[in-house]
């Protein structure tokens, strides 16, 4: 071993060990090992620590948070991947740290034809599924079926007529 590359280990060795220090220094809780796992375009329901001030989320690309009454909040999956959830108190101090993983639904059937994906909800039957990584023009066209279905709904709900 050089000590150039001996160096570089205890740069990076006493490195963290100063972010552990700091970890416990702050009183940070370390985040639990298994991730709290949503669907995408769903949402979970978790029980939040007494005296939350502040909710911090990683990436809101990935997961969103919205706080309900009774100290709940919902977690909606938003895009495949996985980030990290904070609640923090007046003080700023970490009540609580979570990371949160946004899966495909289990009932999905992706088919590929070459380079373009579609995907399918298959329960029981396959139908169309707005995903995100589908192709474009498959993507496109589920979600303006979709849209036309849900402005024909809404407006048969008010007694008026939606636009063709």
């Amino acid at each position: 071993m050089t000590f150039r590359s001996r160096r570089r280990w205890v740069s990076w060795s006493s490195g963290l060990a100063l972010a552990l220090a700091c970890g416990v220094a702050a009183g940070e809780p370390s985040p639990p090992g298994d991730p709290l796992v949503v669907l995408l375009d769903q949402a979970r329901l978790v029980r939040m620590p007494e005296n939350v001030s502040t909710i911090v989320v990683g990436n809101p690309l990935i997961a969103d948070v919205s706080v309900q009454s009774g100290g709940v909040m919902v977690v909606t999956g938003k895009g495949y991947g996985i980030t990290n959830l904070m609640a923090l108190d007046r003080n700023g101090k970490v009540l609580m740290t979570e990371n949160v993983q946004v899966q495909g639904a289990p009932d999905t059937v992706v088919v590929y034809r070459g380079i373009n994906r579609e995907s399918y909800s298959c329960t029981p039957d396959c139908n169309r599924r707005i995903t995100l990584g589908d192709m474009p023009l498959f993507f496109e066209q589920t979600i303006s079926q979709t849209s036309s279905r849900n402005s024909r709904a809404q407006a048969g709900a008010t007694g008026g007529f939606a636009p063709r």
